[in-house]
């Protein structure tokens, strides 16, 4: 006698729901879903009109679980610098990649204020559960629209009829940020008047995105500080402390990243920054250090084999649990049943479940995925990676997700997850928000903006 397994729930109990409803009592003369998200200038300067006709559903349960696993992944990757270095933070960002000048900054920013949890989680859920693909561990993280594209959506009626009807709620991802990092600098937070905040890049990145850190800094008047956008040339020092068009800054919100410090140009203009930073003339939010422990060879170094005795038995269960299999480009490897292998030839014999990432890069850039190149092209780009700044990550193949279409049906879609994580505080979990990517293809390598994904809210609850 044979007997089957029962079938698997819906990835998305509430998305089909959704559609569902949409089906049978949408109307004709409703305005369309994203008609108010469209018609919002900072959404449309972000996103343009590349909007989801609906929002993702995360589980109350689903959520506080996958909170609570990206807690643990994020304190032992701060814990890296004692386990694996012998305490050596500057260890630590040769062996991720960094070269000396990005090293010795990352080093001397550590040993300023205090450094809290703040990051957007990458992740992918396999129909089981999620992956974390990045961890971006740095104040530069965009998503501070967030909660503006939930309030867009809920312009629609059948949403905000669905979303009171079964308890769902979202976070509002600027104001976590804010809260975390009055947290962080608190030393610089002025009592008596609204804190001055400087949005901060670099000069070249400025000129790029200058109109989108103006609306942010302009967002920041909604909870209780005064934002200026600017670069890092158009800071002036009157006794050391960091001026703005006269107007002296109480905390510089980092947005330029290490992969930005090589420059002499920019490395020059950091400099007096640090000084003020390391006089406690500024709060730097946040501080350089954060971006070691968000870089892609953390998380190898967490998936590898050969640091397992350095984890306990809960810890271990949440790595085997949310990371898939990372691995540096190194001549020899333990393959994905944990026996040593050679990387290359490993490499070559499982190309369509493989993914090339460096570590340093940022937003999709140098990735190859092996199933979308020539198996000529992937040797190629395995070899010259080989014992450089590069990883090695599993292939995690996301469920679909139903969503409503234009026609009035649902389609499937595949997400990528920006969760975001930021401090802890009475009753608050520390989850910051969220919002999705979105691609029609199974076998994307990349969701991201550049390669035509659209952009969707999240909401919780519902359990």
């Amino acid at each position: 006698m044979t007997t089957t397994s029962p079938p698997k729930p819906p990835r998305s109990r509430l998305g089909h729901a959704y559609g569902e409803l949409l089906a049978q009592h949408a109307s004709p003369e409703d305005r369309h879903p994203t008609a108010a998200a469209r018609e919002s200038a900072t959404l449309t300067l972000a996103y343009q009109d590349r909007f989801l006709n609906g929002p993702a559903f995360l589980g109350g349960t689903e959520r506080r679980a996958v909170v609570e696993d990206l807690h643990t992944v994020y304190e032992l990757l701060r814990s890296l610098p004692e386990r694996v270095f012998d305490g050596s933070i500057t260890a630590l960002a040769a062996a991720v990649g960094m070269d000396p000048l990005q090293a010795a900054l990352i080093t001397r920013s550590a040993r300023t204020g205090t450094l809290l949890p703040l990051g957007r989680a990458d992740l992918y859920h396999d129909g089981a559960e999620f992956k974390l693909l990045e961890f971006n561990l740095t104040s530069a993280l965009g998503g501070f629209e967030n909660a503006d594209i939930n309030r867009a959506m809920l312009a629609y009626p059948p949403l905000e009829e669905f979303v009171r009807r079964h308890g769902l709620h979202y976070r509002d991802t600027l104001g976590r940020m804010v809260r975390t990092m009055y947290a962080e600098c608190a030393a610089n937070i002025p009592t008596g008047r609204a804190p001055v905040v400087a949005v901060v890049d670099t000069v070249d990145n400025f000129a790029e995105v200058g109109p989108r850190f103006e609306a942010f800094a302009a967002k920041l008047a909604d909870h209780g500080a005064e934002g200026i956008a600017c670069d890092l040339s158009q800071f002036t020092y009157p006794n050391g402390r960091p001026t703005v068009a006269g107007r002296a800054v109480d905390v510089v919100f980092r947005y330029f990243l290490p992969e930005d410090l090589s420059d002499p140009s920019s490395a020059a203009q950091l400099e007096p920054l640090l000084v003020a930073v390391e006089q406690g003339k500024v709060g730097l939010f946040s501080r350089l250090d954060a971006e070691l422990y968000g870089n892609k060879g953390t998380l190898a170094m967490l998936s590898d084999e050969q640091h397992r005795d350095l984890f306990d038995a809960a810890e271990l269960e949440c790595i085997d649990r949310l990371l898939p299999w990372t691995r540096y480009v190194r001549p020899r490897v333990t393959d994905f049943d944990g026996a040593g292998a050679d990387m290359l030839a490993h490499a070559l014999a499982h190309q369509d479940e493989l993914i090339l990432k460096p570590t340093l890069l940022h937003g999709g850039n140098g990735i190859t995925a092996g199933w979308e190149v020539a198996a000529g092209a992937w040797e190629r780009a395995v070899t010259s990676s080989m014992n450089g700044p590069f990883v090695l990550q599993r292939r995690v193949r996301p469920a679909a997700e139903p969503f409503p279409d234009t026609v009035g049906g649902v389609q499937d879609l595949f997400l990528i997850w920006g969760l975001y994580l930021g401090a802890r505080g009475a009753g608050d979990d520390g989850y910051a928000g969220g919002f999705v990517r979105a691609s029609a293809d199974p076998a994307v390598g990349v969701v991201s903006m550049g390669n035509g994904a659209e952009v969707g809210c999240v909401f919780h609850g519902g359990d």
